[in-house]
């Protein structure tokens, strides 16, 4: 009988172990960053809209995928908007509908309610405006063969550890821009900013001279899939989480173009502040600039801005905006 119990406890002490360590694997799961990564290091990408549970806990899968040979999804929480990546086999997942998620804050950022002040329009559709007092600040990394306004970010960072800041970022820009890229990851994790990385198609499609019905995303052959895709598979493989923001190129965009991106459940981000282009911003305006070295005006504008007290402030998450 002794000898039987013994067996018991050595056996049990074994397995503590290995069940305290599949509860620590089942929290959110963290890629370490490769040199060199592309988005080949995800395999097996498909967009799905899946109801998750676990211990208690709900998140909306929109993506399953492969990575190193671990299945993933990437997941979005459908109150706050924030999104993680989440291990496949620590949740029970079930596929769900637009309209069984339609109270969700998450399902009304996607599918807002029409605006009668607002008509259609080609340009800056979606999400220009956000709740509240402050201000949305976001930037825009189109390709670009310059190298990052490092001087703007750390303007930005400057504002306080953990300062919000939204970056609409194009897949072609970080496979040709490593070590800025490598420098903004770096900048997160020291928790000098929370960057919130956006989608901003991968190649951003442009012709001088054309118009914009003929233009970006609107040009003929352009896969809207992949632009998105692309994106965000190498902003995985880099170890980053993409978040549920989609900035359409020059923000134009028609209405099979909007309608397409909400079934691919990703909210149209525009902004009611270009500082290179339009008005000033005021409280709860989506500021948006470009620190690609593209625009160095709108930088300058902002610094301005900051300086003089005529920027509204907290600066604060997009995920706050809708």
């Amino acid at each position: 009988m002794k000898q039987a119990l013994s067996l018991i406890l050595f056996c049990a002490s074994l397995a503590a172990p290995a069940m305290a360590g599949a509860q620590e694997d089942c929290g959110p799961a963290t890629l370490a960053p490769q040199a060199g990564s592309t988005g080949a290091r995800v395999h097996d990408y498909a967009a799905v809209f899946e109801a998750c549970a676990k211990d208690g806990d709900t998140r909306l899968a929109t993506r399953r995928m492969s990575v190193d040979g671990e299945k993933l999804l990437l997941t979005v929480d459908p109150q706050t908007l924030k999104t993680s990546l989440e291990r496949v086999a620590c949740w029970r997942c079930a596929p769900t509908t637009a309209e069984e998620q339609a109270e969700t804050r998450f399902m009304q950022a996607v599918r807002p309610p029409a605006d009668p002040d607002r008509p259609p329009a080609l340009v800056n559709a979606g999400l220009i405006h956000g709740k509240g007092a402050g201000a949305f600040i976001t930037g825009d990394l189109c390709p670009s063969h310059k190298p990052l306004d490092r001087a703007f970010i750390e303007e930005v960072a400057a504002q306080g550890p953990g300062t919000p800041l939204t970056l609409a970022v194009s897949g072609a820009w970080i496979a040709h821009h490593k070590e800025d890229f490598a420098w903004l990851q770096e900048k997160a994790r020291s928790g000098a900013l929370d960057i919130t990385w956006a989608d901003h198609s991968y190649s951003h499609p442009y012709v001088v001279g054309l118009k914009d019905a003929q233009n970006y995303l609107l040009r003929p052959g352009v896969d809207l899939d992949r632009e998105i895709f692309e994106t965000e598979k190498i902003l995985i493989a880099h170890g980053e989480t993409p978040s549920v923001f989609f900035r359409f190129p020059g923000l134009v965009a028609d209405a099979a173009l909007l309608e397409k991106l909400k079934e691919r459940h990703l909210v149209a981000l525009g902004a009611d502040s270009w500082l290179a282009l339009g008005p000033p911003p005021k409280a709860g305006s989506i500021v948006l600039v470009h620190p690609n070295g593209n625009e160095p005006g709108g930088l300058a504008i902002f610094s301005r801005l900051l300086k003089s007290g005529r920027m509204p402030k907290p600066f604060r998450g997009i995920e706050e905006a809708p």
